[in-house]
């Protein structure tokens, strides 16, 4: 797998990847759609551009075999891990386990020693996921934003972010390269 900095030009294929593997019916051909209880956008191309444009920030592309499979987003400033979608048909083949790991190689190379991510609370089997890559579910949660229509649209109550986090040991940072 290759990786590389998302540019502008790249906005129209991050948009689409990422409401591919979240929103929709295309999305229920893997394992990470909200579409039973989000409807709506995932991600706009004025959000990507803010992603791109911000200091010390990446959305980070992987490719194989010159095609887009994944991205995420990486917060040089607060170690934070945002917008990991893997091209639906590829999930559960190491390509989410592939990316994780190389977010993970740039945060300590920017110095970091902590992950944080959110998760909606819905996500139970991507949450145990995360878990079983070595992160921990704090219990702190933040509320979904009802009525900003630029996380999606609820398709039920109750839903939450649940904020999970790693430690990254600085030896693993070094033997990895």
């Amino acid at each position: 797998m290759e990786f590389r900095a998302a540019t502008i030009d790249d906005i129209p294929a991050l948009v689409a990847l990422v409401e591919s593997a979240y929103r929709g019916e295309s999305s229920r051909a893997g394992w990470t759609t909200e579409a039973d209880f989000l409807d709506g956008q995932r991600t706009d191309p004025e959000e990507i551009a803010t992603l791109i444009a911000a200091p010390r920030s990446v959305v980070l592309m992987a490719f194989r075999d010159g095609g887009l499979v994944a991205c995420c987003h990486l917060s040089g400033v607060d170690g934070y891990f945002g917008m990991f979608a893997v091209v639906p048909g590829l999930q559960g083949g190491g390509v989410g386990r592939a990316v994780l790991a190389e977010a993970e190689r740039r945060f300590r190379a920017w110095g970091l020693t902590e992950v944080r991510m959110k998760v909606v609370n819905r996500r139970a089997e991507l949450i145990a996921w995360y878990e079983r890559r070595g992160y921990t579910v704090t219990g702190e949660q933040t509320p979904f934003p009802y009525g900003d229509e630029r996380f999606g649209k609820p398709l039920e109550d109750g839903l939450a972010f649940v904020t999970l986090i790693k430690s990254l040991d600085a030896s693993a940072g070094q033997a990895m390269g």
